[in-house]
């Protein structure tokens, strides 16, 4: 009889092992340069191999400059089995793939392959380039260059991967044109499908022991199975999610359902292209395409220019909407009829046939709950500038998340430096369906109250009143003086981003202050940042998307500000929604969903400052509540523990000292 085997008995060996790998004289301080032990490092180390000899779930959070990535590379690269990794940026992918897992692989001598795994509109497809060089129908006049250059790429990339060719920007509109979608694919029908970079890319990835992923690829997978992520998932041994916060926001966008014009305006370009092509003479397709356009564009101007986010009770009854979404719906429907007589005669266009049909489904069962079973859903419109969108969204993903880790035991491991609010696990938790599941928080070794300064300014008005931004500005401005510029701004809302710019502009040019000034927005991100990390001495405004995985040590950066606390707004269809279901269940949804969000959110604001043991700064938080409301005090216990004042001349001081 074979004796069962202990996981608390491997787990000891393990412990041992991982002891001796990072200390002084273990393989990683001899094999890589600057290498010091850290204690939660190896305390989180030994955590993740327990988990894995146990195939257990575990939560980390582990503070800035933890080394949280080799905490977990360390014994899944080791012990791990089969394992994804998944990440929340594709700049965090292509970091743990060309950097973080070569060094500790060829630390360790582990003799692990490892692929990369994106979703399918970041590899060059051959039959959309191909058909994009032969119609040239291109939607701007930079496009002729980087489609020449393109075409030059495919014909040398080994992955068709868009990051590898640098000079033709991620944003730019031809990818739309060169690459795939889930609706536009042949699949097996295609003519190039041998030579297909993500079948390349997914066939990689099944006989990889590592895969790196990043969530919205997960989770598109779990949606749509279409990523390859579904295949990977049932031989997996160990699923790692680094930058684990963005989990619950990211898998309600993909367990939820959406419908935009954009999509239908994308089946009124191809059907163009695939009727002049294969059926010139079958229909009179200009004047097809352009009554369905239409007829999208009809449905956006049934809301205001600036844009809207509307819960579905909150349209009248009386609103133009619903005529002209019923006349969207007879439009596609005509061009589904036309597309089903030319089918026969070109696979793309049975193709579009498709899709056309598809839509059709999606907009018809938008307003009709089609399963009792599920998770009760909010509906929901958005009008951008150009489309509206179309949305269901669950209003919990616990019970869908959960079901999905169903199936043959594994480690689950959820890592961020922020998933806590006081060491309380409970909201996040609660978000993923976890329950019972170890949960640990581990400290930075940075020293904080040595290195850092939390600064609360007196005498600012509350958050709603209408010079608030310009009292925020007045109180930060001897603050960025003080500091030389090197100053992040951060903002909540796009409106306060745009009315700082403006007024830093001013103030800076009255008091000939020599610092640049970068605007999010007005250049690429990753162009901002190397720019704000080049000059030394700018000041950098920015909202959301600043607020995390942004990472600029040294002296270019001394402040961080933050205007407000990072509340969601109020009239968010699906936050009211879930307060409501929440309060249903006698639950306060301001102190259990709304508060934890904005100090877990305000977390990551904060993490910008100290991001290495020789940096020092302040950060200024302006909103007044974080001292008057009762909760702020469990807002800024949350933090940090930098030492704090309210007073400017301290803040000043401290940073005179800093450029001595």
């Amino acid at each position: 009889m074979t004796e069962a085997i202990n996981p608390a008995a491997i787990a000891l060996v393990h412990n041992e092992e991982i002891d001796q790998l990072f200390s002084d004289s273990g393989r990683l301080a001899t094999g890589i340069p600057g290498f010091r032990p850290r204690q939660s490092q190896i305390d989180m180390a030994r955590a993740v191999a327990q988990a894995i000899a146990g195939q257990t779930a575990l939560v980390v959070e582990a503070g800035t400059g933890t080394g949280k990535t080799f905490a977990y590379l360390v014994p899944a690269l080791l012990w791990g089995g089969k394992v994804i990794v998944s990440t929340g940026t594709k700049n965090l992918q292509d970091q743990l793939f060309l950097r973080d897992i070569p060094v500790v692989r060829k630390t360790l001598n582990a003799p692990v392959s490892v692929a990369l795994l994106k979703g399918r509109a970041n590899y060059v497809c051959h039959f959309h380039l191909e058909r994009t060089l032969q119609n040239g129908r291109l939607t701007a006049r930079e496009d002729v260059g980087y489609l020449r250059d393109i075409g030059r790429f495919i014909k040398t990339t080994g992955t068709g991967d868009k990051a590898e060719l640098a000079n033709v920007p991620e944003n730019a509109l031809i990818w739309n044109l060169v690459t795939s979608t889930r609706d536009n694919c042949l699949g097996a029908e295609c003519s190039h499908y041998q030579d297909c970079f993500v079948m390349k890319a997914r066939k990689e990835a099944q006989q990889a022991d590592v895969v790196v992923v990043n969530h919205h690829l997960f989770f598109a997978d779990v949606a749509l199975k279409d990523t390859g992520v579904a295949e990977l998932l049932p031989s997996a041994n160990t699923v790692i999610f680094d930058e684990a916060h963005q989990l619950p926001e990211t898998a309600t966008l993909f367990f939820g359902e959406d419908i935009s014009t954009s999509q239908i305006m994308e089946l009124c370009r191809d059907v163009l292209a695939e009727g002049l092509t294969h059926a010139r003479d079958g229909a009179d397709w200009g004047a097809l395409v352009a009554s369905l356009e239409k007829s999208a564009r009809d449905l956006r101007l049934t809301f205001p220019p600036e844009g809207t986010r509307l819960a579905f009770a909150q349209i009248a009854a009386s609103s133009p909407f619903f005529p002209a979404l019923d006349h969207l719906k007879r439009m596609l429907s005509h061009m589904v009829e036309v597309l089903a007589t030319q089918a026969e005669r070109a696979e793309t266009i049975e193709q579009c046939r498709l899709r056309a049909v598809e839509i059709g489904i999606r907009l018809s069962d938008w307003k009709e709950v089609t399963d009792e079973s599920l998770p009760p859903t909010v509906l929901w419109v958005e009008a951008f500038s150009q489309s509206v969108q179309l949305h269901r969204t669950p209003l919990s993903i616990a019970p869908i998340f959960s079901k999905q880790r169903e199936g043959p035991p594994r480690a689950w491991i959820f890592t961020s430096a922020t998933l806590a609010v006081k060491q309380d696990f409970s909201h996040y938790s609660s978000q993923l369906g976890l329950t019972g599941e170890t949960a640990i928080s581990l400290p930075s070794p940075f020293d904080y109250e040595q290195q850092a300064l939390l600064y609360s300014p007196t005498i600012l008005p509350q958050p709603n009143s209408p010079d608030y931004t310009d009292a925020v500005i007045d109180a930060a401005l001897p603050v960025i003086e003080a500091a030389g510029g090197r100053t992040f701004f951060l903002c909540t809302t796009l409106r306060a981003v745009k009315k700082t710019a403006e007024r830093l502009r001013d103030e800076f040019e009255r008091r000939k202050l020599p610092y640049p000034l970068f605007v999010q927005g007005e250049i690429g991100r990753t162009e901002l940042l190397t720019q704000f990390r080049k000059a030394g001495n700018a000041v950098l405004i920015g909202s959301q998307s600043f607020w995390e995985g942004v990472d600029v040590p040294g002296d270019a950066l001394s402040v961080v500000i933050i205007d407000k606390l990072p509340f969601a707004p109020p009239d968010d269809p699906v936050l009211a929604a879930r307060i409501t279901e929440m309060e249903k269940r006698g639950l306060n949804g301001f102190m259990h969903h709304q508060l934890p969000e904005a100090i877990i959110n305000l977390k990551q604001g904060a993490g910008r400052l100290i991001r290495s043991e020789s940096d020092r700064g302040v950060l200024m938080i302006c909103d007044p509540r974080m001292l008057s409301k009762p909760y702020g005090r469990r807002i800024w216990q949350s933090l940090p523990p930098f030492a704090r004042t309210r007073e400017l001349t301290t803040v000043q001081s401290f940073l005179q000292n800093l450029s001595r």
